[in-house]
């Protein structure tokens, strides 16, 4: 579309797997049409999985942080997460009433490779997708989450996939998002990547790269959207979990470039690991040739992971496509050619179609 968000290089894919390691699997459950009936449908929902590794996490767990904007959510594990500066299994994207369904599946799948193990920190993160999908008939099952988990590889399906399917973002259809930055100058040997689950915004407040779109291009019909985002950021850098905590916080200034005002009703949390840092179960840091980053040289990373963060939410609204769920109710995908005209009247480009 012509566009380049901030100066940065992105990844081979512009995904979180850009990262060495991370793996992203989806599940997309989608069955029936017409008026709400709880607990049978119509059902626009799924999970999605982001594995930091392809290991053993338990034995192998990586540093990590969490991060709450806004806390109108129902994510599971972050406390844990917080206070151990650890994440020990695969982190699980879904909807706000299957998060302990997923967590007690998770547990399971950890647990088949832990048998010797009494107790695991489940981390799961949510939006609420109930204006197109029967959520009180919490669809998403252990079979779904197994097959996210056991289906994950590097390249990411973005758009109205796993997590994504019901989602909503800016008045338009929502989803996943992901992107990757490569780091200047000292740090340009490592890579920052984000997913975003987009279920947030207000229509008018969008804005893409600068350009306020949203004062040009509203939905005919978009109910306000209370909202969440779940922000997932992953690094190689070799960072702590404090300074990933410094790292975590810096999505929020990518979310806030795209016109996210996190309002009262919105959880917006973020989870950030490193694949650089890794910790075995007895406790001891793994044997890792590299120092933690100097603390100066930070904002190297600050930089990309907002200018990452920033592209995967205008990601996933960009490849989200129409859908409508229950009651009819329609989510529309944003007008593309359209949005090229806007964007190249303010940036002075001629549209690519």
């Amino acid at each position: 579309m012509g566009i380049r968000i901030g100066s940065l290089q992105t990844g081979r894919r512009n995904a979180i797997t850009d990262v060495p390691g991370v793996k992203v699997g989806h599940v997309s459950v989608i069955d029936g049409d017409g008026p709400l009936r709880p607990g049978e449908g119509p059902i626009r929902t799924g999970v999605t999985a982001v594995l930091p590794h392809g290991g053993n996490l338990f034995e192998e767990k990586v540093c990590a942080a969490a991060h709450v904007i806004n806390g109108f959510g129902k994510s599971v594990g972050l406390p844990q997460v917080a206070e151990l500066g650890n994440i020990e299994t695969p982190i699980m994207l879904t909807n706000t009433l299957n998060v302990w369904t997923v967590a007690d599946a998770l547990v399971d799948y950890v647990s088949e490779q832990n048998p010797k193990i009494g107790s695991f920190n489940p981390v799961v993160g949510e939006c609420n997708d109930g204006f197109l999908n029967d959520i009180l008939g919490r669809h998403v099952r252990k079979a779904h989450v197994f097959r996210a988990l056991e289906d994950a590889g590097v390249d990411v399906a973005e758009g109205n996939v796993g997590a994504g399917v019901g989602m909503s973002g800016f008045g338009w259809k929502g989803g996943i998002g992901t992107s990757s930055r490569r780091p200047a100058g000292a740090l340009s040997d490592f890579t920052a990547g984000v997913l975003a689950l987009t279920n947030t915004g207000q229509a008018s407040e969008l804005r893409i790269d600068g350009v306020p779109v949203g004062r040009e291009l509203t939905p005919v019909s978009s109910a306000e959207i209370a909202g969440s985002i779940m922000m997932i950021v992953a690094t190689d850098a070799p960072v702590s979990a404090r300074q990933l905590g410094r790292v975590g916080r810096r999505a929020a200034f990518g979310l806030a470039r795209t016109g996210g005002t996190a309002s009262h009703g919105s959880g917006d949390f973020v989870i950030a690991f490193t694949t650089g840092n890794r910790i075995s179960a007895s406790g001891r840091q793994s044997a890792i040739p590299n120092p933690f980053v100097p603390e100066p040289l930070l904002s190297l990373l600050f930089n990309a992971v907002i200018d990452a963060t920033e592209e995967a939410i205008v990601n996933s609204l960009l490849k989200a496509e129409t859908l409508t769920g229950r009651d009819g109710h329609t989510r529309i995908g944003i007008p593309i050619d359209r949005l090229k005209a806007i964007l190249g009247r303010y940036r002075g480009f001629a549209p690519k179609f």
